[in-house]
């Protein structure tokens, strides 16, 4: 709140006197010190003096970057984060396009970091990353069906993320770590529902689109910016809908569970394991926080498996009452709007293939993660022999679905939870204390000698920092391992 009031204060935060110039790399680099340092995030340069005291992470880290580009370094720590709205007051410029001469001495422009030519992109890709696919449109009298090629096998409804808004159609597909988008502005308005089917055995997907009108559609749309582009994931940039909510309930004294309803014009399947962020505006600035969507209810799960249900995302959410965002999503009304965006995360459904054990552990809303892991391990993974969480948590109260946990390990003999308590009352039976070498020790034992194992670990950063050492002490591998962090 004080860095948002300082850049409403009307002061002149960038030193130029609201000018705004274009920035070589001979003039970023001179600017490098706390009381004159810039940085260039994604081809544009801000003046970051004013903001280190307020920076969360501390002038150290701010200054790693430093009269340099940033971009990767931004992106490492938190490219969630809403930069462009937090610093808007800082902007320097646009770094200043160079010309760099090729071998056969053609000139080419060449700018710095996140701001890559598509021709560059596009060699990256040739030489890394999935053939590019291709699409293709066919109509009826009422129906429109647009054909997606990914010419890749592991396409799934997970995989397709397609909105309808603002006169413009998006259908990004997830091919591996790349992101394909095709973006049109329709040449008729259709209707807000339509389907999304995966052929997965060749990688097809065809989205079918009904038209407001029985008329023949002479082309399919006018292309919009980046249409038929395929770009390694991290550089497409979030894009959000807004959701709306529908209910929240009390799990916990400080915990509750946000029921969104998607719209209609959209298809959004969240992976097992992924995030999103909600975007909030907060005292005239967006605010971004990024949650991991849970089901329903632990116990529902586990009865026949039903269809995906693409209508609502459910989000297990801690409130803090002197935090900057939790207030404001705990403040919305039944019937408000939050914007959620296109899921994000690293965790490989391949990793639970052949799995034998499986271990959880889980501190605080930390928790959230393993509620989908849990579903998809006990319902999917025949050769599973056993899954064990181990729950951290201050006291009794804050341990979240602790009733549906435990009837969870009473009904399905694979399953078993251990709840650890920081700050217990007298009457506690079970486990103390804060993760260490000791409990895990104790915990993380293999069904049988060099079982196929998996580790999950989620919980504030100190918890995650901690349990990863202590895991790799214990002689576990990098592929035994994955950490949730955002």
């Amino acid at each position: 709140m004080d860095w948002i009031r300082l850049t409403k204060s009307g002061n002149d935060l960038t030193g130029l006197k609201g000018r705004l110039i274009e920035v070589t790399e001979e003039e970023l680099r001179k600017h490098n010190k706390k009381d004159d340092c810039w940085i260039c995030i994604r081809g544009f340069v801000y003046n970051v003096s004013p903001y280190m005291e307020y920076h969360p992470g501390g002038e150290d880290e701010l200054m790693r970057a430093a009269g340099s580009d940033g971009t990767d370094l931004f992106d490492q720590v938190h490219r969630w984060v809403n930069y462009e709205s937090m610093l808007k007051e800082c902007l320097i410029g646009r770094m200043a396009v160079k010309p760099a001469v090729l071998k056969d001495n053609r000139e080419e422009k060449k700018v710095l970091n996140g701001m890559l030519p598509k021709s560059q992109v596009t060699d990256t890709l040739a030489k890394d990353g999935p053939s590019s696919p291709s699409y293709d449109w066919f109509q009826t009298d009422s129906l429109v069906t647009i054909i997606i090629y990914t010419k890749q096998k592991d396409i799934n409804l997970d995989s397709v993320i397609v909105d309808h808004q603002d006169d413009a159609f998006r259908a990004e597909t997830v091919i591996k770590n790349c992101s394909y988008l095709i973006h049109i502005e329709l040449s008729h308005e259709v209707q807000e529902d339509f389907s999304v089917r995966v052929v997965e055995n060749v990688g097809k997907i065809e989205i079918v689109l009904k038209k407001k009108e029985n008329t023949s559609w002479k082309f399919l749309g006018h292309p919009l910016e980046n249409h038929n582009s395929l770009i390694p994931r991290k550089e497409r940039g979030l894009y959000y809908r807004k959701c709306q909510l529908i209910s929240k309930e009390d799990i916990t004294h400080d915990t509750k569970l946000f029921c969104l309803m998607r719209p209609p014009s959209t298809h959004l399947q969240v992976p097992i394991g992924q995030h999103v962020y909600l975007k909030l505006t907060v005292a005239g600035t967006e605010i971004v926080k990024p949650y991991t969507p849970v089901s329903d209810s632990l116990l529902l799960e586990f009865k026949e498996p039903a269809l995906p249900n693409n209508k609502y995302i459910y989000f297990l959410i801690k409130i803090y009452p002197a935090g900057f965002f939790t207030p404001e999503l705990d403040h919305l009304q039944i019937g408000d709007f939050v914007s959620v965006s296109s899921p994000e995360g690293n965790l490989k459904i391949s990793k639970f293939q052949e799995l034998e054990d499986l271990f959880l552990l889980a501190a605080g809303t930390g928790f959230t993660p393993m509620v989908k892991i849990l579903n998809y391990a006990l319902t999917n993974i025949p050769s599973l022999r056993k899954v064990k969480l181990m729950f951290f948590n201050k006291t009794e109260d804050d341990i979240i679905w602790r009733n549906q946990l435990e009837k969870l390990a009473f009904k399905e003999k694979r399953f078993d939870v251990e709840f650890v308590l920081s700050a217990p009352t007298s009457e506690w039976n079970g486990k103390l204390g804060h993760i260490s070498p000791a409990l895990l020790s104790e915990f993380l034992q293999r069904s049988v000698d060099k079982s196929r194992v998996l580790i999950c670990i989620c919980g504030p950063a100190p918890f995650t920092e901690q349990g990863l050492r202590f895991l790799h002490d214990l002689n576990f591998s990098e592929d035994e391992i994955h950490d949730f962090t955002a």
